[in-house]
């Protein structure tokens, strides 16, 4: 389950991604400038802003939004055990998700009693249960995922909201989200892979897979735990990601990765119009590296004063999401 705090979104447990490791010794500087102890990048290689939480960039993508009335939706499955998580997730993201800002949470659920007691809601934000069949282990789910966000997107999201956002329900928010993640189509850097270097990335290496990525291929690493943008972007993205499983499927194989393998695939032929910092989506892990503390002068260093305390963990700079041990 993940704490989101100035980590935004806080989690622990993922399912390894198979061959993931510490790499040992001092790791080579990326070609993407994301390398601990040097200035936090603030733009991606193709020119997409890449977003730290209280940067002077992040307050004037909200100023643009400030007068705009924008409905969004935030799209999370609880299927199986981790509809446990999901009361914890949604009075979370109602104190930290776009507060203020009109909100339709989309819950993919096998288990309406999940949502016992009914949770009161903000003005302008509601819920709506989208009925799914319970898929034990979250290894089947991962086969799943991506093909049931395209048909909720299509089916029910439609055009009810102007942009949508698929986070993992064991999840917390610990900080406010804001305006600053508006965009087309936007990832969120991986907390364990941040500034490591090129050759670190567990990009899928099996050449007769639908996610192999070549050796001069990729920038960053992008989590599955959150990620989004337009609804007919995040279609898109889901639909195709659902038909590269079903084409490696059809030939007996599953990326290392699972569905992230097959995300990350995607956002490298269709780079993202917006990057989230690794602070959108902790992890309190071994391999996750410490969010940098200064994006710009005016910006993360402020943020200091509101820290997330993990249980038996120190203190340490917020993250809007972070993420809690899995059910």
């Amino acid at each position: 389950f993940m704490y989101l705090c100035g980590t935004f979104l806080v989690n622990g447990g993922h399912p390894p991604i198979l061959g993931l490791e510490p790499v040992e010794g001092e790791a080579d500087t990326p070609d993407t400038g994301t390398s601990l102890g040097h200035q936090p990048l603030l733009e991606t290689p193709w020119g997409a802003p890449l977003v730290w939480g209280e940067s002077s960039e992040s307050a004037n993508h909200r100023a643009k939004f400030s007068q705009r009335e924008v409905r969004v939706g935030l799209l999370v499955l609880a299927v199986g055990a981790y509809g446990l998580h999901l009361r914890r997730f949604l009075l979370s993201a109602e104190v930290n998700f776009l507060p203020g800002r009109g909100v339709t949470y989309y819950v993919l659920c096998d288990n309406p009693r999940s949502l016992e007691p009914p949770i009161k809601l903000a003005p302008e934000r509601d819920l709506k249960v989208i009925p799914v069949a319970e898929m034990p282990g979250w290894d089947r789910l991962a086969r799943r995922r991506m093909d049931l966000i395209a048909a909720a997107v299509k089916d029910e999201v439609g055009d009810e909201v102007a942009y949508v956002f698929c986070a993992d329900v064991d999840q917390e928010f610990m900080a406010p989200v804001r305006e600053e993640i508006l965009s087309e189509l936007v990832a969120t850097l991986h907390p364990e892979l941040y500034g490591m270097p090129r050759h670190a990335f567990p990009y899928e290496i099996e050449e007769s897979s639908a996610a192999c990525v070549d050796e001069d291929e990729g920038d960053f690493y992008y989590t599955s735990e959150l990620y989004g943008g337009r609804v007919a972007e995040v279609f898109r993205l889901a639909r195709a990601c659902s038909l590269l499983i079903l084409e490696d499927q059809e030939k007996g194989f599953m990326a290392r990765g699972m569905e992230e393998s097959y995300l990350n695939r995607y956002l490298i032929d269709h780079r993202p119009t917006c990057v989230l910092s690794p602070e959108y989506s902790w992890w309190d892990s071994a391999l996750s590296a410490d969010v940098p503390q200064n994006a710009d002068a005016e910006g993360m260093g402020q943020r200091q004063g509101s820290l997330l305390a993990s249980p038996g963990l120190e203190l340490r700079l917020e993250t809007p999401l972070k993420r809690h041990a899995k059910a």
